[in-house]
């Protein structure tokens, strides 16, 4: 059964004026017209809701309940109608960030976008930046804020950072052993860069210990297992720079990935607020 909305209005007109020729004038229609729309109703449901003489209308028992169901069909319709007239952009994005970033400003960046485009929903994926670039290949990800391999020249650079060793106040390295080193499990972008600048200059070097996640990254380093690189901005709270010289690992570029052009829509927004938001002092230059 499928009741049309013109009824319910007409019939809560009745209901509310407490009669046909009155529901008619507010209505601007004729009364015919009213009743024929009440006497569809109660066809419709199969019960009467109106008791009528030459003297008044009045609702029966099930037009009592009528009111209630027609007021919530009714607002809800009405919800509807005003919540897809609104112009903002609406729709989902799956959006990869990586770690490091999670940590630093993206609260305030998402709390910005929200506020800017509340109709949009978020699917957000923390993860490795290799990771996270397969994930866009394979379409699971509308967009890619991650660090880029140095071979990497697709999608838009956001900001270079340099990169540096970091270790537990107090950390030893002895010269005669391999760096022991703390780092994320392959594909990762800084773990590669990390073996790579050690085998150019001639050291030796272990993997003392691998995690996933940042906070494992900094609980393991802060315990003495070993040294991590990371962005300089984004070091880890209470770690510093190893006392035995290691050599300059150089910088990483942030970048930007995207599945298709970005033209216009909620993407195309929330690409252009990530590369207007200040997430360091060395913004990279506009290519």
């Amino acid at each position: 059964m499928v009741i049309d909305p013109v009824l319910l209005r007409t019939f809560l007109a009745v209901a509310d004026s407490g009669g046909f020729s009155e529901a008619a004038r507010r209505l601007r229609l004729g009364q015919s017209t009213v009743s024929q729309h009440v006497r569809r109703l109660e066809s419709l449901v199969g019960r009467e809701l109106f008791v009528r003489d030459t003297h008044r209308v009045a609702l029966t028992g099930d037009g009592e309940a009528m009111t209630g169901f027609a007021r919530d069909i009714l607002d809800r319709q009405d919800r509807a109608i005003r919540y897809f007239a609104r112009p903002e952009p609406r729709g989902r994005i799956r959006l990869g960030v990586c770690e490091d970033l999670v940590l630093s400003r993206l609260p305030e960046l998402l709390r910005r976008f929200r506020g800017d485009h509340p109709l949009v929903d978020l699917e957000l994926t923390v993860e490795l930046s290799g990771v996270l670039h397969d994930r866009l290949t394979e379409g699971k990800l509308d967009l890619a804020f991650a660090k880029r391999g140095p071979d990497d020249s697709a999608g838009l650079p956001v900001w270079s950072d340099s990169l540096s060793w970091a270790g537990a106040p107090g950390l030893c390295l002895d010269p005669d052993e391999p760096v022991p080193l703390v780092v994320y499990p392959e594909p990762s972008i800084t773990r590669a860069r990390a073996l790579d600048t050690l085998r150019r200059n001639g050291f030796r070097w272990r993997i003392a210990c691998t995690c996933t996640h940042l906070n494992g990254l900094r609980a393991a380093v802060l315990a003495g297992l070993g040294v991590g690189l990371f962005a300089t901005s984004m070091v880890p709270h209470g770690l510093t720079a190893p006392a035995a010289p290691l050599p300059d690992p150089g910088s990483v570029v942030f970048g930007l990935s995207s599945r298709r052009p970005l033209t216009h829509g909620p993407i195309a927004a929330l690409s252009a607020l990530i590369r207007a938001h200040p997430w360091t002092p060395s913004p990279v230059p506009a290519h």
